[in-house]
Formats: C-alpha cells, sequence, structure tokens
C-alpha cells in the first residue's frame, strides 16, 4: 500500500507536469523546472521538459526522455519548489541570495543579512535567524523576534523594508534602507 505522502506528491508532480505546456516552456519561452531542495541545503533542478514521467513503485523516479532514470530522493528533500519565471516576474530566488549590507546600527554602522539557498536568513543586529521566501519579486524575511523585512528590487537598486511586529508586509513600513548584496554573482 502506499504511502499518503507518496500519492500526494504524486499528485502535486502529476498536476505541475500537466498544467505546463507539452514543451516545458513557460510565458516568454522560459523553461519550468521542477526545484528539489535538500535537507542539506544543496538544490536540484530538473527541466520538465525533459521529464517523460515519474513512477511510484517502491521508491519515486524520474524517467527522462532519453531513457535514463534517476531516484527522486524525496526522504532527503526538505521540499519540493516550482519555480517559474515570466516576463511579469523576472526576478528568481538565486537573485537574492548572499550577504546583503543594509540598514544602519547607530553604534557599529551597517548591519548585514544573508540569505542562505536552504530558506535559512541571518542578520547580524537584532534577532539572529530568520526565514525567507519569494513573494512578488521581492524577499520576505521573518525573523524569530517577530520583525520581518522584504528587500526588493526598485529601478536599478534594491531596498530593504523593515516591519515591526504586528505589522503586515501590506502596511507602512517602520523604515526603509538601502541594500546591497555584497556577494552577488552574475548568473
Amino acid at each position: 500500500m502506499r504511502r499518503p505522502m507518496t500519492v500526494f506528491l504524486g499528485l502535486v508532480l502529476t498536476a505541475f507536469v500537466v498544467s505546463g505546456s507539452a514543451s516545458g516552456q513557460g510565458a516568454a519561452g522560459e523553461q519550468k523546472s521542477l526545484l528539489i531542495v535538500f535537507n542539506d541545503g544543496h538544490r536540484q533542478n530538473i527541466p520538465v521538459n525533459e521529464i517523460d514521467r515519474i513512477e511510484f513503485k517502491s521508491a519515486p523516479v524520474v524517467v527522462f526522455k532519453d531513457g535514463h532514470r534517476q531516484n527522486l530522493p524525496i526522504a532527503d528533500a526538505a521540499r519540493i519548489e516550482f519555480p517559474s519565471f515570466s516576463k511579469n516576474s523576472p526576478i528568481g530566488r538565486n537573485h537574492f541570495l548572499g550577504k546583503w549590507r543594509v540598514g544602519v546600527d547607530p553604534v557599529a554602522g551597517h548591519f548585514f543579512i544573508t540569505l542562505l539557498p536552504n530558506g535559512e536568513a541571518r542578520k547580524t543586529m537584532g534577532a539572529s535567524h530568520g526565514t525567507w521566501t519569494i513573494v512578488n519579486d521581492e524577499a520576505r524575511i521573518v525573523w524569530d523576534d517577530g520583525w520581518h523585512d522584504a528587500i526588493r528590487k526598485v529601478g536599478s537598486k534594491h531596498e530593504k523594508r523593515a516591519f515591526a511586529p504586528g505589522k503586515t508586509f501590506s502596511d507602512e513600513p517602520t523604515n526603509v534602507t538601502e541594500a546591497v548584496n555584497t556577494t552577488a554573482e552574475p548568473i
């Protein structure tokens, strides 16, 4: 008998593959993919247009159009993402990875926010741990102390908007400062 999680995953993956076009292309001809983020933080991106099928026998297996097979190690996966880009959403998760110089501490000067591939965030002022995700082309960070920040691209630069505990991302920010990715790499 199949485990409920495996059946659920199968339905989700099937819906994703079917919802894309047969060629696996998104809007503006960009490639759709399946992104697996593992518990140890490493990531595996599988282009949808290369997948023939996903089998759920004893363990999930991706069967590619060229015939090769690859185990889908769900037990080791932290999450599965369905990244897609369009002309209306040009910024992806990788755009925000790295160490950002933001804000100004009256004593220490600038402080830093680091966005990690596994969805965790760290900062050098206040609560040092949080989690982050992409929503509407901005990185949204929720800190363990209730504060939350958004890093967004504004023109050719970035800004960090800070929200005090009790505020939402749609409220007026408590403060806004410049944000500069000190580890940005060309893609």
